[in-house]
């Protein structure tokens, strides 16, 4: 089933299928919910699965004009979810990518709410013991956008994380190309409005400590090169004294390997 609700400044679209416990998927970039269908038939045989459009992306239209965009309000919209659609429950839930930044907030902020919080790929450089040269890039990223468009702008941002053209897939998963139209769409809120202000957030690690037993950082198996991916979540890690748990994939390992991601995803959320 499909749902909207109301939010202070924008109306959130929702998807909800299966049931049992409520697993709340965030997605990340300019990703929408359509980020985890690939996954989400498997997910939906144990568990309540929703996922939803972020606020001015996609289906989930913003009451006034785009401005840059702040974590504790996206937490917040996905804490008024979970009170719409597990009002008496505590619930799950992964976010990938700067929806796993949402994630790491949500549990600082709510963790009352949350029963595990998978937290995949978050870019907190902040976290880095030289966020420097990091930051910049994504800065860089950004103005690329502002003068040049999306495409030099992407092009840059692949070049930064040390991606070379020929590892990119030329081709979408069949379940990810009903996504593709909307995420292009996506792309100027993402790069001028989210990328920023999301990725120089700092967490609250006081708050964090306190429930670290509920976090699981993650990271691809593929991302250990990428210092901007994959060093946040393992200095998060260490931060709060747990293990740093590896996915298949990437930075996008939901999409390149859904079954097998989905696979991982249920043991962690099993332990």
């Amino acid at each position: 089933m499909t749902g909207t609700l109301r939010v202070p400044g924008a109306t959130l679209h929702y998807e909800k299928r299966g049931s049992g416990p409520v697993l709340l998927l965030i997605p990340g970039g300019a990703a929408d919910a359509g980020l985890y269908e690939g996954m989400a038939a498997d997910l939906a045989a144990r568990y309540t699965v929703v996922s939803y459009d972020p606020r001015g992306l996609s289906r989930s239209r913003l009451d006034g004009p785009l401005a840059d965009q702040r974590v504790e309000v996206w937490s917040d919209d996905a804490h008024r979810l979970l009170d719409l659609v597990a009002p008496d429950e505590d619930a799950f839930v992964l976010g990938c990518s700067s929806g796993a930044i949402v994630a790491v907030d949500l549990l600082a902020r709510y963790p009352e709410r949350l029963s595990r919080v998978v937290a995949h790929e978050p870019p907190l450089l902040e976290l880095l013991e030289d966020p420097a040269p990091h930051r910049a890039l994504f800065a860089e990223v950004r103005e690329i956008f502002r003068t040049e468009g999306v495409g030099p702008a992407m092009v840059r941002f692949g070049e930064g994380l040390g991606e070379r053209p020929a590892e990119q897939p030329t081709d979408l998963p069949p379940e990810i190309q009903e996504m593709a139209p909307r995420m292009h769409a996506n792309m100027p809120v993402f790069l001028g409005h989210v990328l920023c202000p999301f990725s120089s957030s700092v967490p609250d690690l006081a708050a964090l400590r306190l429930v670290a037993h509920k976090l699981v950082p993650a990271a691809g198996r593929d991302s250990r090169t990428q210092v901007p991916l994959y060093g946040p979540p393992a200095r998060l890690a260490e931060s709060l004294g747990t293990d740093l748990v590896e996915f298949p994939g990437g930075h996008v390992g939901a999409v390149e390997f859904p079954k097998e991601f989905a696979k991982q995803l249920l043991a962690v959320l099993d332990s």
